[in-house]
């Protein structure tokens, strides 16, 4: 999909660019990969005696693959709310810095901060590789709007497939559930390769494959959040170093 030229006036009225953000779903495949991601997570939260409503209330308010297969599983196995919480809070961690770092490409001078309340629930992988790849076509002062629509498109997206795969979950086998679950992570991590255009962001990617199988020895639970911290802070390092000379 082709955005109109940033002075086109196709992005005059907040409507219209929430509508481009809508039709901006289409043109992704990651939208693909999440619509068959949330029929895993809707099969998931059949197989452990959810109900419908729970799953699709975990959707829309989690909104987050893993943290949403961490509240189903934990809770499934017998754990209580507050240790289930715990989980999908440190799974959440993971999300902080891409909301640091998608706000920046949003706010005006102009801009309230509850403004950004929804932008910054919808941030999740899906939308933080896809904002990189839109926003540098979108006017500044229509961003929000846009993101608006985009984020919304997403998690639609996502709430259709709950349903569907919660409704098919008897039809399901456990490998293809298994298969679905694993598009995600392999989705994401071919799209921000896809978005590595800096040094720094091929090194922090590169460095974080490394350092994984490695953090993963320490069996802390906290293996990607691990192995993410230390890459990033080792390719900041060398941006700024290459910055001085």
């Amino acid at each position: 999909m082709t955005l109109p030229p940033l002075d086109s006036q196709q992005w005059h009225g907040a409507i219209r660019a929430f509508g481009w953000g809508l039709r901006a779903t289409s043109a992704t495949i990651l939208s693909m990969v999440l619509f068959v991601t949330f029929i895993g997570i809707g099969a998931l939260a059949h197989d452990t005696h959810f109900s419908m409503l729970w799953a699709i209330l975990s959707t829309v308010l989690v909104w987050a693959g893993p943290a949403q297969i961490i509240l189903v599983t934990t809770l499934g196995s017998g754990q209580t709310i507050v240790q289930s919480a715990i989980a999908v809070t440190m799974s959440a961690i993971r999300l902080f810095p891409m909301v640091v770092a998608v706000m920046p490409l949003l706010r005006t001078p102009a801009t309230k901060r509850r403004q950004l309340v929804l932008v910054a629930h919808f941030t999740a992988v899906t939308l933080w590789v896809e904002c990189y790849r839109f926003l540098p076509h979108v006017p500044r002062e229509r961003r929000i709007a846009f993101v608006h629509g985009l984020g919304t498109g997403l998690i639609t997206i996502g709430l259709v497939a709950t349903i569907i795969g919660y409704l098919l979950a008897a039809n399901l086998s456990q490998t293809f559930g298994a298969a679905v679950l694993l598009l995600t992570p392999l989705a994401f991590l071919f799209s921000t390769a896809r978005n590595s255009r800096e040094l720094a962001d091929v090194l922090a990617l590169a460095l974080g494959l490394v350092f994984y199988p490695v953090a993963a020895l320490l069996n802390s639970g906290v293996d990607i959040l691990v192995s993410g911290v230390a890459a990033g802070t080792i390719a900041f390092g060398v941006h700024k170093w290459r910055q001085r000379t």
